[in-house]
């Protein structure tokens, strides 16, 4: 899951793999989910990961996906949490079906962390293709960069894993340290300070002992992709972004990626949950989620043009679109005193959730008001939640 995060979060920044402007000689800016630590303190005390798979789950069900292959595409891999869950429900819907799965990531350390959740997956589903890549998103899902000199000097890797289990599966795994290494340096861009690519990668694993029957879905280099029968595009830009940037950069190339029949489903966050009112006792009036899922999804159309009637844009009412995750707490923890380290596990959250950059934080942790008004919230509420509101875009068959 991508902007809200980060290099280090689960999706990357809208534009993250935007060359971005010309030399500069001034630091690059600062960008809030750039904090890693902000972001594992976050997904470890949260559960926006099980709940979004979970979500995720009931579009696998709607799926038919034609041969040679299911393909899925997560716009945002972050730790691959959720796609390896995906992926097993995947398996549990279509066990015998071969199965490729590309996956945008920009972060090394994601990459990394997400690949150590693959071995269980290559030994229950033999017949799966993880491919990783680090382009952005009118890029990734054709697996091919637009740009003439960038596609030339394209690092694609081909990894064929030895053995027959998850163990050895994990050895294989582990030797791609210096390729990955070399394959997702990145350097910030002195326009945006997001970060972005340093050459163009694309990693291709699959099981040796499987080569012959995914002679047709390994993705071979100069061959353009598409034609995704689900994407997942959880978080994958930053909340203050304009609807017509959302949809230009990240929506439009998606859902042009779908194939007939094929679904999309965006999952952003949307306030209107105690983690905004900790944000609004320290900020009064602040409001980071203003456009909406209508707003996104009338970009969209505007942006697709002729285009749109190919496809199924409606918003869904809110008891079908909204869902809600928590911090982990244990009931005895929220009290008339609540513990220091649950106070900022909570602070963290709220800030990591509305996307308050560091700068504007130096004045407020001055003082203990951020953990009076965290208190008072969690006490109110017996806890700290969170909204998420989802939508899909399905393309209509021919």
């Amino acid at each position: 899951m991508s902007p809200r995060a980060s290099p280090g979060a689960p999706a990357a920044a809208a534009a993250r793999g935007d060359p971005g402007g010309s030399a500069a000689t001034a630091s690059p800016p600062f960008r809030f989910y750039d904090n890693r630590q902000k972001y594992l303190a976050f997904v470890t005390t949260c559960n926006e990961k099980s709940a979004v798979a979970h979500r995720a789950a009931h579009e696998v069900a709607l799926l038919r996906p034609t041969p040679p292959c299911l393909r899925i595409f997560d716009a945002g891999m972050g730790d691959g949490t959720v796609l390896s869950r995906l992926m097993r429900n995947a398996h549990r819907v279509f066990p015998t079906v071969p199965m490729m799965v590309v996956a945008k990531e920009i972060s090394l350390e994601d990459v990394r962390l997400g690949l150590d959740k693959m071995p269980d997956r290559f030994h229950e589903h033999p017949a799966t293709v993880l491919v990783i890549t680090n382009l952005n998103y009118s890029e990734a899902p054709r697996l091919m960069t637009r740009d003439v000199q960038a596609a030339a000097a394209l690092n694609w890797q081909e990894v064929r894993l030895r053995g027959d289990s998850a163990d050895a599966y994990s050895d294989c795994i582990e030797e791609l340290s210096a390729a990955l290494d070399y394959g997702w340096q990145t350097r910030p861009s002195p326009r945006t300070g997001n970060p972005t690519y340093l050459r163009p990668s694309v990693l291709v694993i699959y099981r040796e002992d499987h080569q012959f029957l995914l002679d047709a879905v390994i993705p071979r280099p100069g061959r353009t992709f598409g034609d995704y029968d689900l994407i997942i595009a959880s978080q994958p830009w930053r909340a203050r972004m304009s609807a017509e940037f959302k949809a230009q950069k990240v929506l439009a190339p998606l859902a042009r990626s779908l194939a007939p029949g094929g679904r999309m489903l965006a999952i952003q966050s949307c306030g209107h949950d105690p983690a905004l009112e900790i944000i609004q006792r320290v900020w009064p009036g602040e409001d980071p989620f203003r456009v909406d899922r209508h707003q996104l999804l009338a970009a969209l159309k505007a942006e697709l043009g002729r285009d749109a009637r190919d496809y199924s844009l409606a918003a869904p009412p809110d008891e079908k679109s909204i869902f809600r995750y928590v911090m982990h707490t244990l009931p005895s923890e929220i009290t008339d005193r609540i513990g220091t380290s649950t106070l900022f596990a909570a602070w963290n959250a709220a800030i990591y959730v509305n996307q308050i950059e560091d700068e504007r934080l130096d004045s407020v942790l001055q003082t203990g008001a951020y953990l009076e008004a965290t208190q008072a919230v969690l006490q109110e509420h017996g806890g700290l939640w969170f909204n998420d509101e989802t939508f899909v875009v399905s393309r209509r068959r021919s």
